[in-house]
């Protein structure tokens, strides 16, 4: 693919996306040294997540025990599936580090972008909390939230409104043109709304100005840097301004990213043993060679192939064990089926548990929707 045919938009990515250009480009940081408490999840501790804006702020108000706030957004489609999770797990992990959470259902940007409706993001919006709360999010400190309807006390919700308006006042035409490329009324109403989500933390009517993370996907940074740009001319509010972290995608079973229009392309979290197993066996992207012969005299290709991608990223926590299989994949001693049959076994044990979980957590719901 040239490079021509390289998108990294919130609507669209496609292409191989070279990561270090991507740095340079948006103009953001490698993830260096961090706190050795941040060496428990395999996230940071293996660079998934690999770049930031003004982290700095966010770990020193983790060591001074100060209040700070996690942001992100959930666009409502399709199935929720192993994708999701490496957003879906930070939330947790920064819950668990003391922030305050804030997640937004992006159902405004869903009807405009996606033509989907308010209705059917509400019902999809609930299946993906089940995710979240399965996975450990807990209702302490979180503020789960619709684009379309930001609370019941109508103080909190005028002033949320009132700043995607406000904010409207300190954006061009030309900007968001530059920002988004082709661009919409849709996408520019969604594009300010969602830098209200990312600042309107800190609010009186919420927090009063505190340092505020926003992890992402790399594709949703245009968002960032869009809101934090209007954040500095608009008058009368003293905000600190957006942190952000950035994590790599996971790929689909058979490269490129997740799509939700095809299911043979990922691993929902509700899907059946056979269906994880039938999905990987058949769709996984190997790297290894054509034939068995080759495979154990060559060896194959693990940074190329799937099934070791998703050991590395989620399922492997054990840094020797993902090690030796590298090796033992890389030398030959281990086959493309063996390698795909400890994946399957590795995800099956995880769904068995996780959906248990999801069960759970139909009881505990109510305490998340909405405030």
């Amino acid at each position: 693919m040239t490079q021509e045919e390289v998108k990294v938009t919130p609507w669209e990515v496609s292409g191989e996306i070279d990561y270090e250009e991507i740095i340079k480009e948006f103009g953001i940081s490698p993830l260096k040294e961090l706190p050795k408490e941040f060496q428990k999840d395999i996230l940071f501790r293996r660079g998934l997540v690999f770049a930031h804006r003004d982290i700095q702020r966010i770990l020193e108000a983790i060591k001074a025990k100060k209040p700070f706030a996690m942001m992100t957004g959930m666009m409502p489609t399709g199935k929720f599936h192993i994708g999701h999770m490496m957003v879906a797990r930070q939330m947790v992990f920064w819950q668990n580090m003391g922030a305050k959470i804030y997640i937004t259902v992006a159902d405004i940007e869903s009807y405009h972008t996606r033509n989907q409706s308010l209705e059917e993001s509400r019902k999809i919006a609930q299946d993906y909390l089940l995710n979240y709360i399965a996975l450990g999010l807990k209702p302490k400190n979180c503020e789960i939230y619709f684009q379309s309807e930001r609370s019941k006390d109508g103080n909190k919700a005028n002033a949320y409104y009132r700043l995607q308006n406000l904010f409207a006042r300190h954006a061009t035409f030309n900007e968001f043109k530059a920002v988004y490329g082709e661009i919409t009324p849709g996408k520019m109403v969604s594009s300010l709304l969602q830098a209200a989500d990312m600042f309107h933390p800190q609010l009186p009517e919420f927090n009063n100005p505190l340092p505020t993370l926003v992890p992402v996907g790399i594709d949703q940074d245009p968002h960032i840097r869009l809101a934090r740009d209007i954040s500095q001319r608009i008058k009368g509010f003293n905000f600190i301004q957006l942190s952000s972290t950035y994590n790599f995608f996971m790929p689909g079973l058979k490269g490129g990213k997740m799509s939700a229009s095809d299911p043979t392309s990922y691993i929902a979290l509700t899907d059946t043993p056979k269906e994880a197993k039938d999905k990987i066996m058949k769709h996984a992207f190997s790297g290894g060679q054509p034939t068995l012969e080759l495979q154990r005299k060559k060896g194959g290709n693990p940074d190329i192939d799937i099934s070791f991608q998703y050991l590395k990223m989620m399922f492997e926590p054990d840094d020797k064990k993902l090690q030796k299989i590298y090796n033992d994949y890389k030398s030959g001693k281990m086959l493309t089926g063996e390698l795909k049959q400890l994946l399957i076994d590795k995800i099956n044990v995880f769904l068995k548990h996780h959906q248990a979980e999801r069960e759970k957590a139909k009881k505990q719901l109510d305490k998340f929707l909405f405030k």
